[in-house]
């Protein structure tokens, strides 16, 4: 096993110098820059402009550039923020955890609501609790997620139960620990339901769908012919295979949920990584957007990893080990 892992470790390698590479390359190849700004503005002179793109490298070959950018990330630094004029590792720190705390509540909620309710209605197919279930899904499905956060926030608006946007009070530095968290989850409530509801609906149609599919399979005809109980058919045979996609999937969402909360935190006016990644790229700042797309890409490999070792606790079957070393 722990040779696989250090396989997999020095797949990563690659992978995060392609995503980078391409990501830089983009970026520059985008018209413009932070400076093209400044360089309209009369009143800041061009000495001072030009002073400054040879302090933050504007002036260098892309490759250089990069290389250079490489270079500080394996020394643990994403460099200075052109717009902010701070190390973009503090920047990031600040602002990391609200999204985190966020992508990670509404993924709690999102899977502990979607499989439940999926796995009703697949052993109840086609009955009145299947099609209500499905039709709200359907309707969860269709509603696009900054609507949702528009009608929930106007709901707030009309009724005072929740603080609307925002990620804590004005009044948040002087209230005491337990007054800070309770603060902080009443502001979570809002977004964590815009987030879960959009991901609850497809999450419970996928898992209704496989258990629907596995029920017909032999090996469940076989168990029943032996005589097993329904519930340990059920259970052991059918809800233990329906669950390996949703192992595989887990790997995508915190990646997925990031992305995703970009959108409800400019909605909602939440400090989070994704309104800070926004506003790097409206104004250019290109090693700032450089440190989203790198935590990005680590989480979203760290995840597929995690998602692939918890397969092989689940399901015997699979062994990552044994495929390696075939090859």
């Amino acid at each position: 096993m722990l040779r696989y892992l250090g396989r997999r470790v020095l797949h990563m390698i690659p992978l995060l110098l392609g995503i980078t590479f391409l990501s830089f390359l983009v970026i520059d190849l985008a018209p413009g820059d932070y400076f093209s700004t400044l360089k309209m503005n009369p009143s800041i002179s061009p000495d001072v402009i030009h002073q400054m793109e040879v302090q933050f490298g504007y002036g260098d070959p892309l490759l250089l550039r990069y290389l250079k950018w490489l270079w500080r990330v394996l020394h643990l630094d994403l460099g200075v923020s052109v717009a902010y004029r701070v190390k973009i590792i503090d920047l990031i720190g600040a602002r990391v955890g609200n999204t985190v705390v966020l992508a990670l509540a509404s993924m709690l909620v999102t899977w502990s609501l979607a499989i439940p309710i999926g796995i009703i209605v697949a052993l109840r197919p086609n009955s009145m609790t299947d099609r209500t279930l499905s039709f709200f899904a359907f309707f969860g499905m269709s509603l696009p997620n900054f609507f949702l956060a528009f009608l929930l926030m106007f709901a707030a608006l009309r009724t005072g139960w929740f603080p609307i946007g925002g990620s804590f009070s004005v009044y948040y530095d002087s209230l005491p620990l337990w007054g800070k968290i309770t603060d902080r989850l009443q502001h979570l409530w809002l977004p964590m339901i815009v987030l879960g509801l959009g991901g609850m609906a497809s999450l419970m149609r996928l898992m209704r769908a496989n258990i629907l599919e596995i029920k017909q399979a032999d090996f469940v005809r076989t168990a029943r012919a032996k005589g097993l109980p329904e519930r340990v058919v059920v259970v052991k045979h059918i809800l233990r295979n329906a669950l390996n996609p949703f192992i595989t999937l887990a790997g995508f969402e915190l990646g997925n949920l990031l992305g995703g909360a970009a959108l409800v935190e400019a909605v909602m006016n939440l400090q989070g990584l994704g309104t800070l990644m926004l506003d790097a790229v409206r104004s250019l700042d290109v090693y700032l957007v450089m440190g989203s797309v790198l935590m990005g890409s680590v989480l979203l490999l760290l995840g597929n990893l995690l998602a692939d070792l918890a397969l092989t606790l689940v399901d015997p079957r699979i062994d990552f080990t044994r495929s390696e070393g075939s090859r």
